[in-house]
């Protein structure tokens, strides 16, 4: 080997050993700056995550009243439907929602990354929260359920492919996030219905959950999926959705920006700037301390019913 060749494979280990420092760099610096978005996107996903686990024990579990006196299981779904879309409205409307852009999605952090409005190693810290958002809260549910969600009526609220099986479940994983996807995109994007965006999302999680549920589960995202599939012990099928709703939103993302004249960059100005996550101040007009004690008050008084139900059995 020659010296110009040595020399060019030395200078080419060296610019790959920069860019790995590079990389690194990039990653601290944004676990450094961007934290609180972090764990708030973590606690997001951990609050959803602990109201299914509520709301499928009081839906589902033998020792129910509620699940004795709503007999009907489109009754129930729509009663699951309701309340979860009205939980994720709440989040994304809280101030945390506001600040980190309340993603709790992988499939919405990819799709913005995709669109150019999230960095690399803002996404990957964003999907890191929402992951262990999802599996710990399951725990924390399960604790302060006594329980009750690993019943095999609940079984921690596990998303898993209908009657149609594995190929019906993941298409129908494509079409509804891809809906939801577009519908995010669209009505932030129109000044008029920006305001409204929220209530959309969580409408259709609403019908997701309603009517889509007994194709697919109708899985909000992967770290949902994984979070309840992981207590369960349950692994059937797992890949629809880790592959199907990302695919899916960013499917719609690439038409939004085709629709948008196809330029990445331009599009950087058109969707607005409240939908960008990590880039926005931290906004309290409206103090927090309500929410917070609402949230409480809920807790506690799941926890006291969930006592009464194991005191009668």
């Amino acid at each position: 080997m020659t010296n110009s060749a040595k020399m060019s494979g030395a200078t080419a280990e060296s610019e790959r050993g920069t860019l790995h420092r590079r990389d690194s760099l990039k990653a601290l610096s944004s676990l450094r700056v961007h934290w609180p978005e972090y764990l708030m996107e973590a606690g997001e996903l951990s609050l959803y995550m602990f109201f299914t686990c509520v709301f499928a024990t009081l839906l589902r579990h033998p020792a129910s009243p509620l699940r004795h006196f709503i007999v009907g299981d489109v009754s129930r779904r729509v009663l699951m439907g309701s309340a979860m879309g009205v939980t994720a409205i709440a989040i994304v409307m809280s101030p945390w929602g506001k600040q980190s852009g309340a993603h709790f999605n992988l499939g919405i952090t990819v799709a913005f990354f995709w669109l150019g409005k999230v960095e690399l190693w803002d996404a990957f810290w964003y999907a890191t929260g929402q992951f262990l958002g999802g599996i710990s809260c399951v725990a924390i549910a399960t604790a302060v359920l006594r329980g009750a969600p690993g019943d095999g009526t609940v079984r921690y609220a596990v998303t898993v492919p209908g009657v149609y099986g594995d190929g019906a479940a993941f298409v129908a994983e494509l079409i509804i996030f891809f809906i939801l996807m577009s519908a995010i995109l669209f009505t932030s994007n129109r000044e008029s219905l920006s305001p409204y965006t929220p209530y959309f999302s969580g409408a259709l999680i609403a019908v997701y959950l309603t009517l889509e549920a007994p194709l697919s589960g109708a899985s909000a995202n992967p770290a949902r999926s994984l979070g309840s599939a992981l207590h369960a012990g349950y692994w059937h099928a797992l890949w629809i959705y880790f592959v199907a709703p990302p695919l899916s939103m960013l499917a719609a993302a690439e038409v939004f920006l085709r629709a948008r004249g196809g330029s990445r960059a331009a599009l950087r100005q058109a969707v607005p700037r409240q939908r960008q996550a990590l880039h926005i101040p931290l906004r309290l007009s409206n103090p927090p301390g309500r929410k917070i004690l609402v949230t409480l008050g809920s807790m506690i008084a799941t926890f006291s019913i969930t006592e009464e139900l194991r005191n009668e059995t």
